[in-house]
């Protein structure tokens, strides 16, 4: 006998509520990633430093919050794009999966999240390391500077990387919130609290950070070279790393990065839960309103 759907999608999606679901994602996106960018930026401004400087070096304390502003306005389009592709592209796919392949259904809506959303994300990302490790004093200069020197191309160096990096990262932080939120609404017998929904979004975003920070180092070290052009590429910036300060390196700010994005996580998801609910009544009218006409 045919396994049903995923019990959560009881009614195939029409586009209106493709579109709902869009712009219920893209709010609450938007909302979660500047919140979390806006609280936590100091923790990640000393992991880009720490992965950033080579040997013994020291890091600089002073500035944390350099580039801050130009990564709030790249990380509210960028989120909001994410998790406006990555939530309708779930609901399509978990009503084609049959229910014991959902996990498959948000990695993979997580990885095409992180797909599209790269765009805006990678130069977002490449003007904020370089402000954070002290290359120019404004985000205006830091985009005038990079084109001026490197070309536009500039703007998203380290893209490979960066796909590396975070489509895993996306997929698996994505779908460990997913399975583990389902899981314990099931035990639970009930929706889960907004305490719940943060701690699983922690625990979450700890693991994947942890996993995923060897190409985070790598990224790190491709996007801040700048025209100086150390590494040729994503293995022999593995292979200078190993062979000029050892295997180590590849792990270094793991600490920053796990409680930046465990308790980003639990930011994130808890934001991210909370915005899409208060958004679901303005929906209803517009629905009510295209229905009408």
């Amino acid at each position: 006998m045919p396994k049903k759907p995923v019990a959560s999608i009881s009614k195939q999606q029409t586009p209106l509520d493709l579109l709902r679901t869009l712009y219920e994602g893209a709010i609450a996106g938007a909302a979660a990633g500047v919140v979390v960018e806006a609280v936590l930026y100091p923790i990640d401004t000393i992991k880009t430093r720490l992965q950033a400087v080579r040997g013994g070096g020291q890091i600089i304390l002073k500035g944390l919050y350099s580039g801050l502003a130009g990564n709030l306005a790249g990380v509210l389009p960028a989120s909001a794009i994410f998790v406006g592709v990555y939530e309708p592209t779930k609901r399509k796919l978990l009503e084609s999966f049959p229910e014991n392949l959902s996990a498959l259904a948000h990695l993979t809506a997580g990885a095409i999240g992180g797909a599209v959303s790269s765009i805006v994300r990678v130069p977002t990302e490449v003007v904020k390391q370089r402000m954070q490790t002290g290359q120019f004093a404004s985000a205006p200069d830091a985009v005038r500077l990079i084109v001026a020197k490197e070309g536009f191309r500039g703007l998203y160096a380290g893209y490979g990387s960066f796909l590396l990096r975070d489509l895993p990262f996306d997929a698996i932080q994505f779908c460990l919130y997913e399975q583990l939120r389902m899981g314990y609404k099931l035990a639970a017998k009930r929706d889960l609290k907004d305490p719940e929904n943060a701690m699983i979004g922690a625990f979450a975003g700890a693991i994947t950070g942890a996993i995923t920070i060897p190409l985070d180092v790598i990224k790190t070290r491709l996007m801040i070279q700048g025209s100086t052009k150390q590494y040729e590429g994503i293995l022999h910036c593995v292979s200078s790393i190993v062979k000029e300060e050892g295997a180590s390196t590849l792990f270094k700010g793991i600490g920053a990065r796990v409680l930046w994005i465990g308790i980003g996580g639990s930011i994130f998801f808890g934001v991210l839960e909370k915005v899409i609910v208060a958004t679901r009544p303005e929906i209803v009218l517009l629905q009510h309103f295209f229905i009408c006409l």
